[in-house]
């Protein structure tokens, strides 16, 4: 993650004796690691044991909207045309996935009291619309519109709201962890002077209220496509202090630096985060190239190896027409894409970009599912007809 970073109150020593104010219960002391003990971790001193589970079940939650009858084919679909309903939780709609990588969006309508867990995936998780508290065993984080979480795998969490008139999420799940890319860091872990952004664009859990709570504490554990009720004792947010380099954070795809060229460069020149399966880009407004006789509009390109999926928050995408807020294109891996026709040779002579979107690049072919045929553009894989 990030940098190292500390919280609340914690013993000179890890791994030595922490006692409460009574001089004699111990603070349960918990280490939250990544690659078994190789990886990042957080040492976290809790109330109580965080092990405890008074009973558990599991519940019926997603239908199966696999389509398997989809085409490998050019997609674009409205995600904002799926009716919402629910909680942070709930809200859900899977539109695209592989064996690695669920790709979901949310009109959130309602708080919930339950808390969240993905057991089996880390979450990445832009706040398109909306503002409110993120909170978790790390402490709390306020969101803004933009706001894009990195939430390491089996962290427990909630999101509320300040308003459920008008929100909307994206999501997007990776079995392996989302990192900055290493060409971003030098050999201290901190980012380096070319990089996108710097670690104080990162909000990080800045307030922790531990709960000293007992009753029954209902955490939905998500474990690929199952989901378990687990009704704890006490209060998951009991932890009064942590340190370590393994905790949620934010950052806001306006405080995204954008690189420009003297002529139109990848879209690797916009990357965000990398994991074992996918790279995650942030396009944002920005000057175009500065050769006398650049094309800024894309050229064609053929990814021979990966899908490619844009999510588009804001503004006016240059490549292409037809695409509004909440829109998602599909490419797919091995055929060609680019600009629809008439928009390369709009592109030039034109001063800079003024745009919004996320893009995912997956190794592995993505999945459409009924959700995407019930939002679909019919229309789009025939734009790119000459007339």
């Amino acid at each position: 993650m990030p940098f190292y970073h500390r919280l609340g109150d914690l013993p000179r020593v890890k791994h030595t004796t922490f006692y409460k104010p009574d001089g004699v219960s111990l603070y349960r002391e918990e280490l939250f690691s990544s690659k078994g003990f190789s990886g990042v971790y957080a040492t976290r001193y809790r109330l109580h044991m965080p092990t405890q589970v008074a009973r558990s079940r599991e519940i019926p939650f997603h239908k199966n909207v696999g389509w398997p009858e989809a085409e490998v084919l050019y997609y674009h679909f409205f995600t904002d045309d799926k009716p919402g309903g629910g909680n942070f939780i709930t809200a859900r709609h899977i539109f695209l996935e592989n064996p690695h990588t669920v790709i979901s969006a949310a009109r959130v309508t309602e708080d919930t009291p339950d808390f969240y867990r993905n057991a089996y995936a880390a979450e990445y998780v832009l706040v398109h619309r909306g503002r409110g508290l993120f909170k978790s065993e790390f402490g709390d984080i306020p969101f803004l519109e933009g706001d894009q979480f990195i939430i390491p795998r089996a962290v427990t969490w909630q999101m509320k709201f300040d308003d459920y008139a008008n929100t909307k999420l994206l999501i997007v799940e990776s079995d392996t962890a989302f990192e900055i890319p290493r060409e971003y860091r030098n050999d201290y872990g901190q980012l380096e002077e070319h990089a996108p952004y710097c670690e104080r664009d990162f909000k990080v859990p800045s307030a922790l209220d531990p709960k000293d709570e007992r009753g029954e504490f209902r955490i939905i554990i998500k474990a690929g496509r199952r989901y378990f009720e687990h009704i704890a004792p006490v209060h998951p947010f009991d932890v009064v202090g942590w340190d370590g380099f393994l905790y949620p954070y934010a950052f806001n795809i306006r405080d995204y630096h954008a690189k420009v060229g003297r002529i139109h460069l990848p879209p690797p020149i916009h990357l965000a985060w990398r994991t074992g399966n996918f790279v995650l880009c942030n396009f944002v407004p920005r000057p175009f190239d500065f050769h006398p006789h650049a094309v800024p509009a894309p050229y064609v390109h053929s990814n021979i190896d990966s899908d490619e999926v844009l999510y588009y928050v804001e503004g006016d995408f240059m490549s292409r027409s037809g695409v509004r807020e909440g829109s998602i294109t599909l490419h797919p891996g091995g055929m060609p894409h680019g600009p629809q026709p008439g928009r390369t040779e709009a592109s030039i002579g034109k001063p800079g970009t003024d745009e919004y979107a996320v893009m995912i690049d997956t190794y592995a072919p993505l999945r459409p599912t009924l959700n995407v045929r019930e939002t679909l553009d019919p229309a789009y894989a025939q734009s790119w007809l000459e007339p």
